[in-house]
């Protein structure tokens, strides 16, 4: 019984023993020397995991008496995380070691909040999750204050560690009421307290908690005051990794907690969940027009988008959760792309995150310029960009589930919000040429991931490159 349920988390295993194993390693050949293989190789391990995730498995299995769910939700979000991940940190080589960053605590940072990303999605249990989720939050606050020397990057750092924790407190309070009222802390226990699609107003209690707890982790509305100063003041490849990977799973745990523990009272959190999407959306939308930062600008960004994965959520439907899964899988490219872009934004070698710099971009660099302008579109929704039609799907899941107004509310905060992706456009071809021109790109791994990116937005929109078929097994698994 043992082996099987080690079997079912041995690429949890697998990830935990090497970063064990790279700590060790880094003690007896020399502390900071080796840290860019060490990222080449944490990216390859990533990849190769997540082909043999995606590959291998089937059915829905259970490990540790249900604490432990692999099932083809959780496959789903952890091949996301996998690839995303290693995306960030091979962006991040070069740019970490030129400035002096580049330290072997950063890959085995990387590699223990991916374990905990991989826990929370796959978590069948109140403890469980809240390990996830802690092993994850516990090594991200650490990245967020990389950069020891720099006080935005500490400060980011500590913001950060005081709101998470926070954050854990609001989820564990919800947590303890959870088991207070149910006297089971498995979800597939927790399933059943709902009686006629209703729970009691204890049990409605503790789902506030855990939902203003996981609310924090997404950065929903109004639990994303850290997100801003968070993005800003962390290295750039740190920022990149927050955007992406983590994201996912915490929009996975929401799901699951969500649709495993309280699937049968969906009229109980679904107006919940409906409020903060439409708060998000909106705040996302109007707080991101006057900032001048591009890393600040991508935190509302972010805020928004997750706004609208939301609405997936708020549907309630094994459609919206398809909806939710292509959501983030096209957020998840999209932002790779942007900030392979914000990553070589360069003068004289230092880095540069004011949009104004880039006035007149297109006459140096052209190619760089159109890709951009193809990410941006995606950003903001524009047909016949993939980022159109993930928006498409989160509409028409909420408009199906009954929230018109929902599906209404998102499409006004969309044009809303395409003002500052646009304006960006308009900086690159309209704007007046700057004396202080960016360096031009010398990266090619930087240059490779901007134009697959945008190439993926254009040419994604043929079949979605099959993840349509792929999250409707997803979405089957996790709303049965």
């Amino acid at each position: 019984m043992i082996s099987a349920d080690l079997n079912i988390i041995l690429p949890e295993i697998l990830l935990s023993l090497f970063a064990m194993l790279a700590l060790v390693g880094i003690v007896y050949t020399g502390k900071d020397k080796l840290a860019g293989l060490l990222v080449w190789v944490t990216a390859a391990l990533f990849v190769a995991l997540g082909l043999w995730i995606g590959a291998s498995g089937a059915g829905t299995n259970t490990a540790f008496g249900g604490m432990f769910v692999d099932d083809g939700f959780s496959r789903f979000a952890k091949v996301v995380i996998l690839i995303s991940a290693a995306a960030v940190l091979i962006m991040s080589q070069e740019y970490m070691q030129r400035r002096g960053l580049l330290r072997f605590e950063y890959p085995v940072l990387v590699v223990l909040s991916v374990v905990g990303m991989m826990v929370m999605v796959s978590a069948g249990d109140l403890m469980a999750l809240y390990m996830g989720l802690e092993l994850q939050s516990l090594a991200l606050y650490v990245v967020a204050s990389l950069r020891r020397d720099s006080a935005k990057s500490t400060e980011a750092g500590l913001k950060y560690f005081v709101l998470g924790a926070l954050s854990s407190g609001l989820l564990l309070y919800g947590a303890s009421l959870t088991y207070g009222y149910t006297g089971t802390t498995l979800f597939s226990g927790i399933i059943e307290a709902a009686h006629d699609g209703h729970v009691s107003l204890g049990l409605l209690l503790g789902l506030v908690f855990l939902a203003s707890g996981m609310a924090f982790k997404v950065s929903a509305v109004p639990f994303h005051m850290w997100t801003p100063d968070v993005y800003e003041g962390s290295p750039t490849p740190i920022t990149a990794f927050f955007a992406t990977a983590p994201k996912v799973a915490a929009m996975g745990l929401f799901a699951r907690v969500m649709h495993d523990a309280f699937g049968h009272a969906t009229a109980d959190w679904s107006q919940v969940i409906a409020l903060l999407s439409v708060l998000s959306m909106f705040l996302g939308a109007v707080a991101a027009i006057g900032q001048t930062n591009i890393k600040r600008l991508m935190a509302f960004s972010s805020i928004a988008h997750m706004g609208y994965a939301l609405m997936g959520l708020a549907a309630g439907t094994q459609f919206g959760v398809q909806a939710l899964l292509i959501y983030m899988a096209i957020y998840v490219t999209m932002n790779v792309g942007t900030f392979a872009f914000i990553l070589s934004m360069e003068r004289d070698g230092q880095p540069v995150t004011d949009i104004r710099a880039l006035n007149g971009y297109y006459k140096s660099e052209p190619t760089k310029a159109l890709a951009v302008l193809v990410l941006m579109f995606s950003l903001a929704g524009v047909p016949p960009m993939v980022g159109f039609f993930g928006k498409l799907y989160v509409l028409r899941a909420a408009y199906e589930a009954g929230l018109a107004w929902l599906a209404i509310a998102g499409v006004i905060a969309s044009v809303i919000g395409a003002f500052y992706y646009i304006r960006i456009v308009y900086y690159m071809y309209f704007g007046d040429e700057t004396d202080e021109a960016l360096d031009g790109g010398k990266s090619p791994i930087l240059w490779g991931f901007l134009m697959g990116s945008a190439l993926i937005m254009v040419v994604g929109v043929v079949n979605l490159f099959g993840i349509e078929s792929i999250a409707a097994e997803a979405a089957a698994a996790l709303v049965n």
